[in-house]
């Protein structure tokens, strides 16, 4: 039998957002299992979680474009600890330039990882997800409503994403499931090749998702607060 400590899985938990919400997952006394491509990169991301309560973090090698190895992530989890109770859809990717410079690996990519990849990480967990009466959250973007130059395939992901999350959110419901979209404005990450420095003190920090992450599991059940929009309160001007 499961015991009462909660799980969660966090793709693309090896850095920026990811890593946040996983941060504060396990510091809250969370079990967490983050995912990445690299295994290298996920098992060393568990060894750092794991500082801070140790044996609460796995690290496993998974790639959102493939169903399979989503169904593996969860598996493992259940294997090992019996249960899932939050899904945190975080994997992304974002190729930006004009569309007659995008090319269509970029497109393909993009929407493979942002929106498919959203799509098999559903398919996986939602059977543990309604054991649990648990959670299943998306990492979208203000990019989900708000369109930009050179932004076609990074645009069209999140606008998809947000449009998917919030369908799923009214199919799964009456099953006990919540589903919620965040959607940040900046946030200091790696994020398109970009190195965080003291100069994004401005902006939204990871770690400032994962406490948004932390609030919405504490909601109570009868309430959802479907849809999350972040912004930095004061950008440069």
């Amino acid at each position: 039998m499961p015991d009462s400590i909660k799980t969660a899985i966090v793709t693309g938990g090896s850095r920026g957002i990811g890593y946040g919400v996983a941060a504060k997952l396990v510091g809250e006394g969370i079990r967490v299992a983050i995912t990445s491509r690299s295994l290298d990169s996920a098992e060393k991301a568990a060894a750092k979680l794991n500082k801070i309560k140790e044996g609460f973090a796995i690290g496993i090698e998974s790639d959102v474009r493939n169903l399979d190895a989503q169904q593996n992530a969860v598996a493992t989890v259940l294997e090992k600890w019996g249960r899932l109770d939050y899904f945190i859809a975080n994997a992304g990717v974002g190729h930006f330039a004009p569309i007659q410079e995008l090319t269509t690996e970029q497109w393909t990519e993009t929407i493979d990882i942002n929106l498919t990849g959203v799509f098999f990480s559903a398919k996986a967990s939602m059977s543990a997800l309604a054991d649990s009466k648990g959670y299943f959250i998306t990492i979208s973007s203000l990019a989900g409503t708000n369109f930009f130059p050179n932004g076609t395939a990074y645009n069209a992901s999140k606008f998809g994403l947000v449009g998917f999350s919030q369908a799923m959110m009214m199919d799964v419901r009456n099953a006990g499931i919540r589903v919620t979209t965040i959607m940040p404005g900046s946030v200091a990450t790696e994020f398109s090749n970009h190195q965080p420095s003291e100069k994004d003190a401005w902006k939204i920090q990871p770690e400032d998702i994962g406490q948004i992450v932390s609030d919405l599991i504490k909601m109570p059940a009868r309430t959802l607060p479907s849809k999350i929009e972040v912004r930095p309160s004061m950008p440069p001007k």
